[in-house]
């Protein structure tokens, strides 16, 4: 650790959290590896008919989304999930202790004569507390729903703070036949690639069909003809790997070939060649945090819980995602490590930037500790039910009413 950089203290994560004249946010920018090393090609994700995410800067830079804020956040929030108890019923996850542990049972299974569930934590939905399974689990939406409405209604996070802290830690949006209240993210991260050249594949699928008899060839050709489908696409005869599928709208404007020759924006892709830096920036919003207000009402020896609670909470919640490492493998083709130390800078309204220790064993230590602390009277007011069972009644229902409205727009 350097001797320029601030070590962290309570003192100093208070003041964070509640200080109006305090930084305006904590950022990270953390340089990342192929793990073949510098200049490898690694895949991004794919989007529908385009292909990868890649802008063009005016010099002629083009920069690649390598994972999207929404990715990154799925990724981290599992963190803060159970990982399951050793043989002495202790928690696995220490982070496990910090947010309550909801899980959905969505359907009983049987297997070999034997029942089981299967179950969704809160942690791993796309939508978190304003996804759709929610809105049709009702026991679960017994809490939800009013949190929502305290939160459109008096600004009062603590209910929602209470039953679902990484909604307001990741953002939410009740968009879903709900307040349609919407949470900006405390904690964002985002990891592109500079100065990227998009490379293409191909391949060559070859079938057994060469070594069949010429009238089994016919039948199964007869047979494809009269079911409407591709010998191909059952593996009965050879296939080229040379464009990607787009949709049948993209594909009017999308041709395989233009002017004779392969269409680039129709070729399969075969990954980026990254000739710059692969880049993660992680951010701690903490003009936003400081906006969350609320409480939690003292009842039946639960103390209460002030706003400042609250933002000193979900600071500590988000420092512990922010310092995390993560586990890079992306996707097939895309496996990253981290190229060095991180530095966290406190960014102040003005003047230079102040570097801090998040990272140190002993920053780590006085993080969890103070998540710890943060954690303790919160969660005295945690849901005292933490299992609730879908009911594919009111998710019908729910359907049946989006398309209602649906109607009503369109007319």
């Amino acid at each position: 650790m350097s001797t320029a950089e601030i070590i962290v203290t309570d003192e100093l994560l208070d003041q964070w959290a509640t200080d109006p004249n305090g930084p305006v946010a904590l950022h990270l920018k953390q340089k990342l590896l192929p793990v073949e090393g510098e200049g490898g090609v690694i895949f991004p994700p794919t989007y529908a008919d385009i292909g990868y995410n890649i802008d063009t800067l005016s010099d002629g830079t083009k920069v690649a989304t390598i994972d999207s804020v929404g990715s990154q956040n799925n990724r981290i929030e599992p963190i803060f999930k159970s990982t399951g108890k050793n043989e002495n019923g202790e928690e696995l996850n220490p982070l496990a202790a910090l947010v309550p542990q909801i899980e959905i049972i969505l359907n009983v299974k049987e297997k070999d004569g034997e029942k089981y569930e299967r179950r969704q934590s809160l942690l791993d939905l796309a939508h978190r507390s304003a996804d759709a399974v929610v809105k049709a689990t009702p026991s679960l939406a017994k809490l939800i729903n009013p949190a929502f409405e305290e939160l459109k209604r008096h600004g009062n996070a603590g209910p929602l703070c209470a039953i679902a802290p990484t909604s307001l830690l990741f953002g939410v949006w009740d968009s879903r036949d709900g307040t349609g209240e919407k949470r900006p993210r405390l904690i964002r991260s985002i990891i592109r690639a500079w100065d990227v050249e998009t490379l293409f594949s191909a391949a060559q699928f070859n079938s057994v069909w060469k070594s069949l008899e010429k009238d089994q060839q016919e039948e199964l050709e007869k047979e494809a003809k009269a079911k409407k489908t591709k010998l191909s696409g059952k593996g009965f005869a050879d296939a080229p790997a040379v464009f990607r599928k787009v949709s049948k709208d993209a594909a009017t404007h999308m041709k395989e070939f233009r002017d004779g020759s392969p269409n680039p924006e129709r070729r399969t892709l075969g990954g980026v060649l990254v000739k710059g830096v692969i880049e993660r920036n992680v951010t701690i919003n903490l003009i936003a945090l400081r906006a969350i207000s609320g409480s939690l009402a003292a009842a039946d020896n639960k103390p209460g819980v002030l706003a400042e609670n609250l933002r000193r909470y979900l600071l500590s919640l988000a420092l512990l995602a922010g310092t995390v490492d993560q586990d890079l493998f992306l996707r097939e083709g895309c496996l990253l490590r981290y190229a060095d130390g991180d530095i966290w800078h406190a960014v102040p309204r003005r003047g230079e930037e102040k570097k801090i220790d998040l990272v140190s064993d002993a920053a780590r230590k006085a993080l969890a500790d103070y998540a710890n602390k943060q954690a303790s009277n919160i969660s005295k007011h945690w849901p005292s039910t933490l299992e609730h069972r879908f009911d594919l009644k009111e998710a019908k229902k729910i359907i049946g009413k989006q398309d209602a409205e649906e109607e009503v727009t369109a007319a």
